[in-house]
C-alpha cells in the first residue's frame, strides 16, 4: 500500500537522524539499525503480517535479552514505537494460525522487554494494555468489515433473486406463446399455409428475445421458493409513482421507449422506485423529484432529481439501496452513477441497454 511506503519514507529518516543527533543512546549503531529493521517491516505488514511480526518482534527479544546481559540499560530509539501497527496488521489480515503464532511471539517479547527495562507494576500493566490494545482494534475492525462484506453480499444475492423471477415471469410468457403459435400453424398448415408461414415468423422472433432472456437469467442467483405469477412493472407502471403530495414527484417519458426488453423496463421501474423512496426520506426541504426516462439508439437513460438540500442527500455509502440499485444495473449491462446533484438535492442516472444484453 502505498500509505504504507509514506509511512515508511518519512520514520526512516527520522530515526537515522534519532540515532545520530539524539544523546545518551546506548549502542548506538545497534539501536539504530534494529530500529531501520522494524520500520522496513511495515512494508510488508499487510501481506506478511505473521512474518513482518517474528521479524520486529524477534529484534527486540534480541535486545531485550543483550540489555539483560550487557549494559543493563534499554537498548532503542523511540522511533521503534511503530511496531504496535504490527499487532493491528497481524489481528486484522492474519490467518488463524499466524495470529496464534504471532501473539505468542509478542508476548515473550513483552515479558523480556519488561525484564529488561522494569519500573514498576504500574508501568508494566499499563505497558501490556497499551501493546494488547492494537491486536483487539485489529481484530474488531475484521470482524466489522468481514460482517458488512456478507451484509453487502446478501443485499447483492437478493436483488439478482429478484431479477431472476422477474425474467422467469417474461421467459415463461413468451414460451407460452411459442407453444400457441406452434399449435395454431400445425392446424393451418394444410389449409392455409401462409398463415403457417406468419406462425413460424412469430415463433421465430419469440424464440429470440427467450433465448436474450435466457443469456441474462443465468446470470442471477435464486432458491426454491414459489414464483409470483403476478406481472412485473414497466413503463407502462412509471406514471403511478407521480404524486401530486410534497415533495411533488413528476414522471416524463421521451425519445424511443419502443421494444424495450421486459427486464430492462423491470429495472427501470425497481430504480426509479427505490430511488423516489430515497428522495421523500433523506431530502430535506425538497418540494419536487423529477423522473425522467430517455430513450437513445441503443440503450434508455433513467435520471431522478430533486430540489432539497444539498447537505440532506443521502450521501452514506453503507445504504443498501444504493448496493442494490447498482448490482441491478450492471447485471443487465447497464452502468448506475450516485451522487450530488449540480447545483443542489441529489441525482441518480442510470443506463441500460435496451435488449438488456448481459455482460
Amino acid at each position: 500500500m502505498w500509505r504504507d511506503c509514506v509511512l515508511a519514507g518519512l520514520l526512516l529518516p527520522t530515526a537515522i537522524l534519532e540515532g545520530v543527533l539524539r544523546e545518551h543512546v546506548v549502542w548506538r549503531p545497534v539501536a539504530t539499525a534494529a530500529a531501520v529493521i522494524v520500520i522496513c517491516t511495515l512494508l510488508w505488514r499487510r501481506t506478511h503480517p505473521l512474518a513482518t511480526v517474528a521479524i520486529a518482534f524477534g529484534t527486540v527479544i534480541v535486545l531485550a535479552i543483550a540489555a539483560l546481559i550487557g549494559p543493563g540499560e534499554t537498548i532503542g530509539l523511540n522511533t521503534t514505537i511503530a511496531i504496535v501497527l504490527l499487532p493491528y496488521s497481524l489481528a486484522r489480515w492474519g490467518s488463524g494460525r499466524e495470529v496464534t503464532i504471532g501473539l505468542a511471539i509478542i508476548v515473550v517479547a513483552l515479558v523480556m522487554g519488561t525484564a529488561s527495562d522494569y519500573t514498576g507494576v504500574v508501568e508494566a500493566v499499563a505497558g501490556t494494555i497499551f501493546l494488547l490494545f492494537f491486536p483487539t482494534l485489529g481484530a474488531t475492525v475484521r470482524y466489522w468489515t468481514t460482517s458488512r462484506s456478507r451484509e453487502l453480499d446478501q443485499v447483492r444475492l437478493r436483488e439478482r433473486e429478484q431479477l431472476a423471477r422477474e425474467l422467469h415471469d417474461t421467459v415463461a410468457h413468451h414460451v407460452s406463446a411459442i407453444a400457441i403459435r406452434a399449435q395454431a400453424g400445425r392446424v393451418v398448415a394444410v389449409s392455409h399455409p401462409e398463415a403457417a408461414m406468419d406462425a413460424l415468423t412469430v415463433i421465430e422472433k419469440e424464440a429470440s428475445r427467450t433465448l436474450a432472456e435466457m443469456r441474462i437469467m443465468v446470470r442471477g442467483l435464486r432458491d426454491a421458493e414459489v414464483l409470483a405469477l403476478a406481472p412485473q412493472p414497466g413503463l407502462a407502471d412509471l406514471k403511478r409513482l407521480a404524486s401530486s403530495d410534497l415533495p411533488r414527484v413528476e414522471v416524463e417519458l421521451s425519445g424511443d421507449l419502443v421494444e424495450l426488453g421486459p427486464s430492462v423496463e423491470a429495472a427501470i421501474y425497481r430504480i426509479a422506485q427505490e430511488s423516489i423512496t430515497n428522495a421523500v426520506r433523506h431530502a430535506r426541504q425538497a418540494t419536487r423529484i423529477a423522473v425522467v426516462v430517455t430513450g437513445e439508439k441503443d440503450c434508455v437513460r433513467l435520471t431522478i432529481r430533486d430540489d432539497g438540500a444539498t447537505d440532506s442527500a443521502p450521501r452514506n455509502s453503507l445504504g443498501y439501496g444504493l448496493v442494490g440499485m447498482t448490482e441491478r444495473a450492471m447485471l443487465l449491462g447497464g452502468s448506475f452513477e450516485a451522487g450530488p446533484g449540480p447545483e443542489k438535492g441529489w441525482a441518480v442516472v442510470a443506463v441500460l441497454p435496451k435488449a438488456g444484453a448481459a455482460r
